[in-house]
């Protein structure tokens, strides 16, 4: 069955300022309810997390069938996140919305390397091919399967669906930033 995962992502917060949004979203979630404030073993792959809280049933969609298992893993450092499919199909340009189909290892690598090269040094672009801008890989969206590359991802663990409006109550506590939804089963 494996174990299922939710992030969400905020993609303009930089390596010096993810810790703040994060505090603030941790104390917004402890006092509705959502998680606990005690940090314990219960995320997959990760030292320590926020376990559900008594009220976690806030953040869900109204027709689950099971209970959150895990917890909340805070991710601040420059972290990628993916639906763990193997790729998308296309990379959309945010300046002028040309899609850049990725079916071909010559664009995909691209990518790819852009996407290695963000992790290790916290920069890179790819250029568009419509447009010929360079567009910082974080910047680019995806479809099919979702990634996502920022200093800040809040990532739900076995939860069932969050809602829209949970998800848009928590992404109003990051000073308008843009965010990503990122999900997925490993």
């Amino acid at each position: 069955m494996g174990d299922g995962f939710q992030v969400i992502v905020d993609l303009d917060a930089d390596e010096a300022d993810a810790r703040r949004p994060a505090r603030r979203v941790v104390e917004w979630l402890v006092a509705e309810g959502v998680v606990l404030a005690e940090r314990t073993r219960c995320v997959p792959g990760q030292p320590l997390g926020h376990p559900p809280g008594p009220h976690w049933e806030r953040a869900v969609t109204g027709d689950w069938d099971f209970e959150p298992s895990d917890g909340l893993a805070v991710h601040t450092g420059r972290t990628g996140f993916t639906s763990g499919a193997d790729m998308p199909g296309t990379a959309l340009c945010p300046h002028c919305g040309a899609p850049v189909p990725l079916d071909d290892d010559t664009a995909w690598r691209r990518f790819a390397t852009a996407v290695r090269t963000w992790q290790d040094t916290g920069a890179a672009a790819v250029d568009c091919p419509a447009c010929a801008t360079a567009v910082r890989v974080q910047d680019w969206t995806w479809d099919e399967a979702p990634i996502a590359l920022g200093h800040l991802g809040l990532e739900f663990w076995n939860w069932p669906d969050l809602t829209d409006g949970f998800r848009a109550r928590l992404t109003a506590l990051l000073d308008g930033h843009r965010t990503a939804y990122v999900w997925g089963k490993f």
